[in-house]
């Protein structure tokens, strides 16, 4: 989905939608606000279901790293394998050389006022599907006049509550059976 994609369904959402606008709406408080709350929003989701992230270096023994010389947009380190290695809060020590693959989650490309509308984001479909009421409370927060944003955001909560977190189910093959 792209970032215009996602503008326009909350714009739809809050009946603010206007195809023949510059901004998609004639309103200029949310075309100003829009790309900051949806940075917001998907920074929110993307610590619930991370964004997973491989990556393959070459170690030494004894070399270590910090957790942002493997990505500067490091969330949390999940694991590394091939390589013996300790890990002492945002250090990895290497126990010994070779081939590390290294998997974890990491923050979304940030989005500001200069990302383009044609960005298509990062995340899974069912976020994404979710976001919209994030980004719809978040605007109409501060509109006392209506209950609106309240409604927006109840419901955001609500369907990140019925999220799941995995992309997969483990499994556990026990060879020879059990005595």
């Amino acid at each position: 989905m792209t970032l215009e994609e996602i503008k326009i369904k909350v714009y739809s959402l809050i009946e603010e939608y206007n195809e023949d606008a510059d901004d998609l709406t004639e309103d200029t408080d949310l075309a100003t606000k829009m790309n900051s709350v949806i940075n917001q929003v998907q920074n929110e989701v993307s610590r619930i279901k991370k964004i997973p992230e491989y990556k393959t270096i070459e170690v030494i023994k004894d070399q270590e790293i910090s957790l942002t010389d493997i990505d500067a947009n490091i969330y949390q380190l999940n694991l590394i394998k091939d390589v013996d290695y300790d890990l002492n809060c945002n250090i990895v020590h290497f126990n010994e050389s070779g081939l590390a693959r290294i998997y974890y989650y990491k923050y979304p490309k940030q989005i500001n006022n200069e990302t383009d509308d044609s960005y298509k984001f990062e995340l899974s479909n069912d976020v994404l599907e979710i976001m919209p009421y994030g980004i719809a409370g978040d605007l109409l927060k501060s509109d006392v006049s209506s209950n609106y944003g309240k409604i927006y955001s109840d419901r955001y909560m609500q369907l990140l509550q019925q999220l799941d977190p995995r992309y997969s189910l483990g499994s556990i093959y026990i060879e020879g059976g059990i005595d």
